[in-house]
């Protein structure tokens, strides 16, 4: 029975049930016989009423507030949905800052790398006046290099002279040796024919 009553009912206001009630109201207001009775069927007809315009006046009432309500719920559902965008490109936009940001850090760590290496060799004043010292350096070793080679040659040249005299005291030590023998000799020929 409670099943019927609520299949037949709806969402179980009790709407169908007035009307009945209303509907034989009306039926009993129409046949009764005395005054106090169709005053007493009339009242309760418009009590009937009332309750019914009631209940209606609820059911628009929450017709209402359900349509509101869904408004609400497509305003939040599209709040949501710009909240879900937004993030999406916030979080592309962080993607981006970081990649970003580890090509700087890398950049930093070669630059890092590359002022260590710069910090061992000398700044360029510093080169700039090794390389003048060793300009100088090498004008003095060139010019230290041609006196040697003067001093070398002039050596040489004195040898030479030296190696000629040696050789011409030779020639004349020879010349003197073959001289003083060929006079020997003249004189022991000399001498010899004399005895003779």
């Amino acid at each position: 029975v409670i099943r019927k009553r609520l299949l037949i009912d709806g969402d179980g206001a009790g709407d169908d049930r007035r009307i009945n009630l209303l509907v034989k109201s009306f039926i009993k207001w129409c046949n009764s016989g005395s005054q106090e009775e169709g005053y007493l069927q009339y009242q309760r007809m418009l009590s009937t009423l009332s309750q019914c315009e009631f209940s209606m006046g609820k059911t628009l009432l929450v017709y209402d507030m359900n349509l509101r309500e869904m408004e609400n719920y497509e305003k939040i559902y599209k709040d949501i949905e710009n909240s879900i965008a937004a993030a999406h490109e916030k979080i592309s936009e962080c993607k981006k800052q970081i990649l970003q940001a580890k090509r700087i850090r890398k950049n930093r760590q070669e630059y890092d790398a590359l002022a260590k290496v710069i910090q061992h060799h000398p700044d360029r004043h510093e080169t700039l006046k090794q390389l003048e010292a060793l300009g100088k350096e090498l004008q003095n070793l060139s010019h230290i290099k041609e006196n040697v080679e003067d001093k070398l040659e002039l050596r040489r040249k004195q040898f030479h002279v030296l190696l000629s005299t040696i050789h011409e005291l030779q020639q004349t030590l020879e010349n003197d040796e073959k001289l003083s023998e060929a006079e020997e000799s003249q004189e022991t020929q000399m001498e010899a024919e004399a005895k003779q």
